[in-house]
């Protein structure tokens, strides 16, 4: 039986064909290898004998898919379902809701393929901390041995937020703990309604390429026709527009159109944010900012081939209404009480 962890919706995580699942068993030796290999930047003092690894297998590891709140979360990376890697989230603290990131990979990997293995599993172990755990933060421990780290780390949007001075002796040797951390998007996104300065902006966005393919409207807009549009919305009493952004960088159009004491939502999201698994928090957060003015259910109709969109209304809260034609076009409608 495959494993999975109580804590987490899904079992795996896939990008391509990499993708991180569960520990397993069979990977064991690999891994005990890999860390004998590379003992120079690990917290381990001594090589690890197969004895030793078959206990912690058969106690640590076995108990934390029983836990609901396990201390840690350990996957195998996989590349072509084949073993490359491993890592996960330890020191958990489902208090403050952060954990540190742990990752290696296999050794003759290291030289060519550092950079490529490491991005993918950040993006791979952020979709778990923030989409599956809900985590507010993530970091990395490490020593000061690997400076073709770092870079890697900014990459991928963490920042180095401390480093301790010869804190990690080896070899008679002294060197530095750098520790990089990432704080979960969804945590930084605050509001503010539209306002005249955001005409351009709003132009831009309606007819990005993906915006027109989601539309009921799938046509191109003209300026003069946004702009009237624009003006009329933003006189209109009865329509709530929201720019959500993320450090002061707009991110997202988040629309309530009210009439006959019910509202019709609408979003859109800058194509440099789509796939940061953004959109619930952003559906989540701005419903409940304008249910709390306006205490009126809110409906979402959806195209049946806009998947992702279903997907995340669902998860925002949106419960499913009915089955309906709009424009010719088989849609969904779904709905949220304040």
């Amino acid at each position: 039986m495959k494993r999975k962890y109580k804590v987490l919706k899904q079992r795996e995580y896939r990008d391509g064909a990499y993708k991180i699942v569960p520990i397993r068993n069979m990977d064991k030796y690999k891994i005990m290898q890999w860390r004998n290999e590379q003992i120079y930047h690990l917290r381990q003092q001594k090589p690890i004998t197969k004895q030793e690894q078959d206990q912690y297998f058969n106690t640590e590891v076995k108990s934390l898919f029983e836990q609901e709140q396990p201390e840690q979360i350990l996957f195998s990376f996989l590349h072509q379902n084949r073993c490359i890697g491993y890592g996960g989230l330890v020191h958990i603290d489902w208090d403050q809701k952060s954990a540190e990131i742990s990752f290696l990979m296999q050794t003759e990997l290291e030289k060519d393929f550092f950079e490529k293995n490491w991005l993918i599993f950040l993006k791979l172990i952020e979709k778990v901390a923030f989409t599956g755990l809900n985590l507010h933060k993530i970091y990395t421990y490490a020593y000061d041995l690997r400076p073709h780290l770092y870079p890697v780390l900014e990459k991928s949007g963490f920042i180095m937020v401390k480093r301790l001075e010869k804190t990690y002796q080896i070899y008679s040797q002294s060197f530095d703990v750098v520790i990089h951390e990432k704080i979960n998007p969804a945590d930084k996104i605050i509001f503010r309604k539209v306002n005249s300065s955001d005409l351009k902006l709003l132009f831009v966005w309606a007819n990005e390429q993906e915006v027109r393919k989601q539309s009921f409207q799938t046509g191109k807009i003209d300026f003069e026709t946004h702009k009237y549009w624009f003006q009329n919305k933003l006189n209109d009493k009865n329509s709530v527009m929201y720019i959500a952004e993320i450090d002061q960088t707009p991110i997202s159009l988040i629309r309530f159109d009210i009439e006959n004491k019910r509202a019709v939502i609408g979003i859109l999201i800058d194509k440099n944010w789509r796939g940061k698994s953004l959109s619930t928090p952003i559906l989540t957060k701005a419903t409940k900012i304008f249910q709390q003015k306006h205490p009126i259910p809110v409906y979402a109709y959806i195209k049946q081939s806009n998947l992702a969109s279903i997907k995340a209304f669902k998860q925002a809260g949106f419960r499913y209404q009915n089955k309906i034609i709009i424009k010719n076009i088989n849609s969904y409608c779904y709905r949220k009480e304040p």
